[in-house]
């Protein structure tokens, strides 16, 4: 299932998540211009390495992806939900949120296993971050979902059952990939995911919100 659109109405321009998602997507467009190798090497040097800890690693990892579906998916949530939450916390504030969010996932992950030489690429930890916020701050907006069975449809939910569905979902698969994190098999980073949305929660009952913002209406069912 993927969000397409919400019904919380934003006042604000979101200039800080349109930057990102045009960064995230002129970096990706960047990196498919390489040869496979000189890619590799772009993504050990770009991407986090646990086992070779590095603050800035921490930060460039959030822009890369590892492939086209891996990015689309990203930039499709920033965009349904990072908007609100631009819109509540100002610009200046939400970038930082949004960066904050993204070190925390890395810095689970990394507790989860220190050791690891795989890189950890993609914004997916500071999304969930956004996501976890916007569970807290509006819990009630409708959510427009695709899915598919056979064909594709759409249909609508509220807001926390959006993002609770997405959290056990990754709970459920964390616990499933700890072997293959603790072997070094790669695959998806779910404790990031989770490190990231856990922040998300905390970062946004910690810092201000503005108040035209923080009370506009959220459409009714």
């Amino acid at each position: 299932m993927i969000p397409i659109h919400d019904s919380q109405r934003s006042g604000t321009t979101p200039w800080v998540t349109s930057l990102l998602i045009a960064l995230n997507v002129f970096i990706f467009v960047y990196q498919a211009t390489l040869d496979p190798f000189t890619r590799n090497e772009f993504v050990h040097a770009y991407g986090f390495v646990p086992a070779r800890f590095a603050v800035e690693s921490v930060i460039t990892s959030m822009f890369l992806h590892g492939g086209w579906m891996h990015l689309i998916g990203n930039m499709v949530f920033l965009w349904v939900f990072g908007d609100n939450i631009e819109d509540i916390l100002g610009h200046s504030r939400y970038l930082l949120f949004y960066l904050l969010c993204g070190v925390f996932a890395a810095l689970l992950q990394f507790a989860i296993n220190p050791g690891s030489r795989i890189p950890m690429v993609g914004a997916s930890g500071a999304i969930f971050g956004v996501m976890g916020a916007y569970a807290i701050k509006f819990p009630h907006a409708r959510i427009s979902m695709i899915g598919w069975f056979i064909v594709l449809f759409t249909f609508e939910v509220r807001a926390w059952m959006v993002m609770l569905y997405y959290l056990l979902v990754n709970v459920y698969s964390g616990i499933g990939a700890i072997a293959d994190v603790m072997s070094d098999r790669g695959g998806t980073a779910f404790f990031a995911h989770l490190g990231g949305f856990a922040a998300g929660v905390v970062l946004i009952l910690l810092m201000r919100t503005r108040a035209h913002a923080r009370f506009r209406h959220e459409a009714a069912w």
